[in-house]
């Protein structure tokens, strides 16, 4: 199964998002803009794993997310990657709260230690608002997006992690909750 860990965000949050992409769709701009479900913050992709690893997973959450209070999470700002004319990919942010990124370091390390490799890449916590398929209209989204780039969209508490699956399919992706562990 292809499975991820995020923080599934409250409905208002998903919202006020969904606000920004309608906006950016206005543009026409050759881009494969999320749906609702897609809206999460990612903590970490494991991609396709085995159904003994699925138990791994849980105990790891369980035990990490024991570890870890209850947080605030600020959503705000937006940016592409990579910055310039021809972006992949469209987001809003995320404050990077200490609360977050522990969450974020606790995770990668337990996991670690399971045989999960630790992502490359430094965290950048965002939201993926859309993936770029080619150049049309791209600078038209760019400049709808720098509008919005000082805007907050929401603050939320932190309560639990959801471990996901991912199901692929000709209408995109779908998620189905395997699942959720509270923080303390």
């Amino acid at each position: 199964m292809r499975a991820f860990i995020a923080i599934d965000l409250e409905p208002s949050i998903k919202e006020s998002l969904l606000g920004l992409v309608r906006s950016l769709e206005r543009t026409k701009a050759d881009v494969r803009w999320v749906r609702r479900e897609g809206l999460h913050l990612t903590l970490k992709f494991l991609g396709e794993i085995g159904s003994d690893e699925v138990s791994k997973v849980k105990d790891v959450l369980g035990s990490v997310a024991a570890r870890h209070r209850r947080f605030r999470l600020a959503v705000e700002g937006t940016g592409t990657f990579p910055k310039g004319t021809a972006p992949r990919v469209f987001w809003v942010g995320v404050r990077p709260q200490p609360e977050l990124v522990s969450l974020h370091e606790g995770i990668e390390g337990e996991l670690e230690k399971e045989g999960f490799p630790r992502e490359a890449r430094s965290f950048h916590p965002h939201l993926t608002l859309g993936r770029a398929k080619g150049p049309s209209f791209i600078r038209d989204a760019l400049t709808e997006l720098g509008r919005h780039s000082g805007s907050g969209f929401g603050e939320m508490e932190v309560g639990k992690v959801t471990f996901f699956e991912s199901l692929l399919g000709p209408g995109g992706a779908r998620y189905r909750v395997i699942s959720e562990h509270p923080l303390s």
